[in-house]
């Protein structure tokens, strides 16, 4: 059976809605990454089959949350 595709609206690392503008039909500069600063290891935390594919929820992204919740 295949694995069913993953969905572009909801955070990699801990499933919840990831915020993203790309995902919701919007221009790419209006997505909140744009304007702040991303955790040094929240991407290095998205397992290899997730990246370029999802983004990650402001949560899971902000400074200080180097240690983001495992997938849902």
């Amino acid at each position: 059976m295949p694995r069913p595709e993953p969905d572009p609206a909801c955070c990699p690392l801990c499933g919840q809605p990831n915020q993203c503008a790309m995902a919701a039909g919007q221009p790419p500069e209006s997505c909140w990454c744009m304007t702040k600063r991303i955790a040094p290891g929240a991407l290095d935390a998205l397992p290899v089959a997730e990246r370029g594919q999802r983004c990650i929820c402001p949560a899971c992204g902000a400074p200080g949350s180097d240690t983001p919740q495992p997938p849902i």
